[in-house]
């Protein structure tokens, strides 16, 4: 296994390699001169340009790019061009929000989607599973940001039992949290019903039952047991999704989250907290998929990495 891990995490460097060269080509070619945003309005040429040459923009491409990627090896991810403070202070402050918000979202997501789905299966062809899959579509069709303001409007504007925005205590969190998890539990109900019908058409279950062995142990211990496998893929895509998805629902819910600051730097041009807040967001996903590759271990003993 720790071979496996190695081979992994040393595969994974060309891919952030790219990953980070695509994000800085990308960057510089957004509209606009950051270089003014930081002089004012009001500053003359000569000012701007003075600015320009601090910043390093006055330089080459290639070299701005190797200077980047030599500082992000060492952690150095710049200074924020809006606030003048270390990048990897600004992500600090905003990370847990936004981590705490998905962990949240995440967890009744996947709580209720296995749940349905499983009902689903068993029952399906039956009131039960027409219910949940109705409750399913209606989930993955809702946007998030038209959702966000309608749970507001309800609420916050009319019942005032919710705060509109902002973060700080429980109550802050269930109304972003639903938005953002809906779609996932939604997705999680239809692809617990597939995998459970899948695996319940195996030989083994039909065996079990064949045994006398009670339908409850049968569902939960033989079935869902071997449809963990593929779940457990599709709840470390949604997990990644859900953290560099944030952006519209922290938007939407005035979330201090690193969604919303991306907001913020793209409309400021910000180049040194975008480029490590899209870094970020793409290595989150090689290591959500590596931690899934491990989790695959325990759901299945079978399964062993050379």
């Amino acid at each position: 296994m720790l071979s496996y891990l190695i081979k992994r995490l040393l595969g994974a460097i060309p891919v952030v390699l790219m990953v980070t060269l695509a994000v800085f080509a990308f960057v510089h070619l957004l509209p606009g001169d950051p270089a003014r945003l930081v002089a004012g309005p009001e500053a003359t040429a000569q000012d701007v340009e003075a600015v320009r040459t601090a910043l390093g923009l006055d330089k080459p491409l290639p070299q701005q790019f190797a200077t980047y990627l030599s500082n992000t090896v060492q952690g150095d991810f710049g200074t924020s061009l809006k606030t003048r403070r270390p990048v990897a202070e600004e992500i600090g402050m905003r990370l847990m929000p936004t981590i705490w918000l998905t962990v949240f979202a995440m967890v009744w997501a996947v709580a209720v989607g296995l749940l349905i789905g499983v009902i689903s299966a068993v029952r399906r062809g039956r009131w039960p599973d027409y219910t949940g899959m109705i409750v399913a579509v209606s989930g993955i069709s809702f946007p998030p940001f038209w959702l966000g303001l309608l749970l507001i409007n309800l609420f916050s504007v009319r019942l005032g039992w919710l705060p509109t925005g902002g973060y700080g205590t429980w109550q802050h969190f269930i109304m972003p949290s639903f938005t953002l998890g809906l779609g996932v539990a939604a997705v999680m109900a239809r692809f617990t019903r597939s995998a459970f019908i899948e695996i319940a058409r195996e030989d083994y279950v039909r065996t079990a039952r064949a045994k006398g062995v009670p339908e409850r142990r049968v569902i939960w211990r033989h079935s869902l047991r071997n449809a963990l496998i593929p779940i457990i893929t599709m709840v470390g895509l949604q997990f990644g999704f859900l953290l560099g998805g944030s952006i519209v629902v922290e938007s939407v819910f005035s979330w201090p989250g690193v969604g919303r600051l991306l907001v913020d730097s793209v409309s400021y041009r910000d180049y040194p907290v975008i480029q490590a807040l899209v870094l970020m967001f793409s290595l989150q996903f090689i290591l959500i998929n590596l931690l899934v590759d491990v989790l695959y271990v325990f759901a299945n003993p079978e399964i062993r990495y050379k």
